[in-house]
């Protein structure tokens, strides 16, 4: 079951280096092209998924939701730019902290309850290029069965 008391959680900043040759596999799974000759290319905006790679431990607050995977949904993930997508070659500090802790009736009769993590992209200046919002959701009870 969620844990209220996880709103406000911080975990500690982590670092991510923005790679030439991990831009250029992340394009490439996702059917696009990176120009060979671009030895800085821009990151397709949702390369800040891979986030996941490097966030780990107490960098990581979202274990502290304690959300029922069995019951758990990802429900959104958004990306806010405050200027261009990082280059290669950028080295971003992160930081996630758990934001909103909040419940709504389901269609079906159960209720859901969100948890909403927020992660900070800072660049080496410490400007701020990039918000990741990632909403999860669990329900009230486990999926039935299927026979």
């Amino acid at each position: 079951m969620v844990d209220s008391a996880a709103e406000g959680t911080w975990g500690v900043p982590f670092r991510m280096d923005v790679e030439r040759g991990k831009i250029n596999e992340f394009v490439r799974a996702t059917g696009g092209t990176v120009d060979p000759a671009e030895e800085h290319p821009h990151a397709p905006p949702t390369f800040l998924t891979t986030t996941f790679f490097w966030q780990h431990g107490e960098s990581d607050p979202w274990p502290s939701v304690e959300l029922d995977q069995r019951r758990g949904l990802h429900a959104e993930q958004e990306y806010t730019f405050f200027g261009p997508p990082p280059k290669a070659g950028t080295t971003l500090t992160c930081r996630s902290r758990i934001g909103e802790v909040y419940t709504k009736p389901g269609r079906r009769g159960g209720e859901l309850t969100f948890a909403v993590m927020h992660t900070d992209f800072h660049d080496e200046n410490g400007t701020l290029v990039a918000r990741a919002t990632m909403t999860g959701v669990e329900t009230a009870r486990p999926p039935e069965e299927q026979s």
